[in-house]
């Protein structure tokens, strides 16, 4: 059985889907964008912060879940471009700090609305 996991804290779904599913005890998050909730808009600035906001709205979603980053356990980053890695990576570290989730991150053509990240992720509770 699913249970759809919904926060007013993060972002709106802008389609189809949910921001997070729980199945038997694992909460899968939707790719999240770095919309700021309260304005409904792209954070201001470039990589680091698009990935800030990223991360903050993954977390609102987790903690209307019950759950936490440390109870992540697998994270896709997709970029609008590889050579924004680094500078994302530094900001991840920031949230992800011991125990990390397993990751992988891929350049894309394009993201929605053109962001310059998405990040998804599953959570065991």
């Amino acid at each position: 059985m699913k249970k759809i996991i919904s926060s007013p804290n993060a972002p709106a779904a802008i389609g189809p889907y949910s921001q997070a599913v729980e199945a038997n005890g694992t909460i899968y998050v939707s790719g999240q964008l770095p919309v700021d909730v309260k304005t409904g808009k792209f954070v201001e600035g470039g990589i680091k912060e698009q990935t800030e906001q990223s991360l903050k709205n993954i977390g609102e979603i987790l903690k209307a879940a019950g759950c936490g980053y440390e109870n992540v356990v697998k994270t896709t980053v997709l970029l609008s471009d590889m050579n924004n890695f680094k500078e994302m990576n530094e900001v991840y570290a920031k949230f992800f700090t011991s125990d990390c989730p397993a990751r992988a991150a891929f350049q894309v053509v394009k993201l929605p609305l053109g962001a310059m990240v998405e990040i998804e992720c599953i959570a065991v509770k």
